[in-house]
C-alpha cells in the first residue's frame, strides 16, 4: 500500500502544480463538476425527503387499515339532495361491512366535533374531539406515555373521560402529569385518563383525505361524544363521519376495500357522498410517483455532470498541446506511455474530485434553501452523498482517458520540437 501511494505521490504533486498554474480555468472547469454535483445531491435530498414525508402520511394512516370517510354537506340544499338517495354514513353502514366482509380484523365508527368552548382556555388552536370504540388503539397503533386508553365498558356506560393528545395535553393542562384532571368542551366535563404519544407531521390532505395528527386530538369514547355533545349544524351531519378498520394480516386490502366500496354504493344508490381510501394502494401509487419523479431529477442532474465531463475533456486537450515540449522530454528521459496516462489521468480525476466536495457542499446548501423557501422536506443522506461523490470521480476518468491516451501517443522527437 505504501509503495502504491509513493508511486502516485509525484503524480499528485504534479497534477496539483499544473492545475494552480492556471487557477482561474481550473476553477471554471471545475464549475460544471460543481453544479452536477451539487444538483444531483440536492435532487436526492428532495426525492428522499418527498418519500418521507409521504411513509409519515401512509403511517399515519396505516399500511393495512381501510379509512371511509363521509363527505358532508355545506348546506341545506345540497343536503336534501343528498338525503333523496343516500341516507349518508350510518351505524347501518356499519353493521353491513362488519357482517358481510370477509378479511376485517377489528374497526370503529367515528363521530367528530370541533368544540366552540373549551377550558382551560387556550391560545392555541382548540382540540377536535373524536368519538371511536376502544378498538381505535389498535387500528391505529397508539402508543399511550400517561395513563391508559379508555375501556369497552367506559363506552357502552358513556363515561366522561378521555385520552389527550400530546399538544393537546400541553396546551390546556401545561407540562404536568394530566391523568386525573378535567377539561371543558362546550358543557361537558370529561375527565382525563391517559395521554398518547407525540406524533411526527402535522394536519394535511392525502388525496382528499384529511388526516388529523393525534398532537391536537381529544379522544373519547363514541357513546359519550353521541350522548354528551350536541351539534348546532347536526341537520348538515351524517350519523357518523367516519370509519377505521383493519384486515387480517396477509388479506389483500386493496381487495376488502373493493368489497366495502360495493357494499356502500349500493347502500347509498351512488350518491358519492362518501371516499374509501386504502393506505396500501395509495403508498404503491406514491411510490411509483417517486420513482418516475427521482428518474426524472438524475437526468437532469446527469446532463449538468455530463457538462461538466465535456468541460473536463475539452481543458485537458489543451493542456496536452500547451505541454506537448514537456512530454516530448519526459519520454526522452525515460517516461513510459502508462506514466504520461497516469500523470494526466489524475489531474482529470483530481479537477473532479475536488469539483466534487465542492459540489456536495453546495448541493447540501442549496437543499436547505429550497426547503426553506419552497417549504419542501428535504433529506441529505450519506448514500446521495456517496452516489454524487461517485459519479464526479468516475466522469473525471471517463472523460480524462482520452486525452491522456492522446498525450502517450505523442512521438517523442516530435513533441520536443514542437513550438
Amino acid at each position: 500500500m505504501s509503495r502504491l501511494l509513493q508511486a502516485y505521490i509525484p503524480e499528485i504533486y504534479m497534477g496539483l502544480s499544473s492545475l494552480l498554474v492556471h487557477k482561474l480555468r481550473t476553477m471554471l472547469t471545475m464549475l460544471g463538476m460543481i453544479f452536477g454535483v451539487g444538483a444531483v445531491v440536492a435532487m436526492l435530498a428532495i426525492t428522499a425527503g418527498v418519500e418521507k414525508e409521504m411513509l409519515s402520511y401512509i403511517d399515519m394512516l396505516g399500511v393495512n387499515n381501510i379509512i371511509i370517510e363521509a363527505k358532508e354537506a355545506v348546506d341545506r340544499n345540497e343536503l336534501q339532495a343528498r338525503r333523496a338517495i343516500s341516507p349518508g354514513l350510518t351505524f347501518r353502514d356499519f353493521r353491513a361491512i362488519r357482517e358481510n366482509t370477509q378479511g376485517i380484523e377489528i374497526m370503529t365508527p367515528r363521530k367528530r366535533f370541533k368544540p366552540t368552548k373549551v377550558i382551560p382556555k387556550t391560545a392555541s388552536e382548540p382540540p377536535v374531539l373524536i368519538g371511536v370504540e376502544p378498538t381505535y388503539e389498535q387500528i391505529q397503533s397508539i402508543r399511550v406515555v400517561e395513563g391508559r386508553f379508555f375501556t369497552a365498558e367506559e363506552d357502552a356506560q358513556s363515561a366522561p373521560v378521555c385520552v389527550l393528545g400530546e399538544s393537546a395535553k400541553v396546551n390546556l393542562l401545561g407540562y404536568e402529569p394530566a391523568v386525573g384532571k378535567y377539561v371543558k368542551l362546550n358543557e361537558v366535563w370529561l375527565q382525563v385518563i391517559g395521554v398518547m404519544a407525540q406524533q411526527a407531521g402535522a394536519d394535511t390532505d392525502v388525496e382528499g383525505v384529511e388526516i388529523l395528527s393525534r398532537n391536537n386530538l381529544v379522544v373519547a369514547p363514541l357513546n359519550t361524544v353521541m350522548r354528551r355533545f350536541e351539534d348546532g349544524n347536526s341537520y348538515l351531519k351524517d350519523e357518523i363521519d367516519g370509519i377505521y378498520m383493519r384486515v387480517v394480516p396477509g388479506t389483500d386490502s386493496i381487495e376488502v376495500a373493493g368489497v366495502v366500496s360495493a357494499i356502500l354504493t349500493a347502500t347509498h344508490k351512488d350518491a358519492g357522498d362518501f371516499t374509501v381510501t386504502v393506505p396500501a394502494g395509495l403508498l404503491e401509487q406514491k411510490k411509483r410517483t417517486s420513482d418516475i419523479f427521482k428518474v426524472v431529477m438524475i437526468c437532469i442532474a446527469g446532463i449538468s455532470l455530463l457538462v461538466g465531463g465535456i468541460g473536463i475533456m475539452n481543458i485537458m486537450l489543451a493542456t496536452v498541446l500547451e505541454r506537448t515540449r514537456e512530454i516530448g522530454i519526459r519520454r526522452a528521459i525515460g517516461a513510459r506511455q502508462k506514466d504520461i496516462i497516469r500523470q494526466f489521468l489524475t489531474e482529470a480525476v483530481m479537477i473532479s474530485i475536488i469539483g466534487g466536495l465542492i459540489g456536495i457542499l453546495f448541493g447540501f446548501t442549496l437543499s436547505r434553501v429550497i426547503a426553506a423557501a419552497a417549504g419542501w422536506s428535504t433529506v441529505v443522506t450519506f448514500a446521495s452523498i456517496a452516489v454524487a461523490f461517485g459519479v464526479s470521480v468516475g466522469i473525471g476518468l471517463l472523460f480524462g482517458i482520452y486525452p491522456a491516451v492522446q498525450a502517450a501517443k505523442l512521438d517523442p522527437i516530435e513533441a520536443i520540437r514542437y513550438e
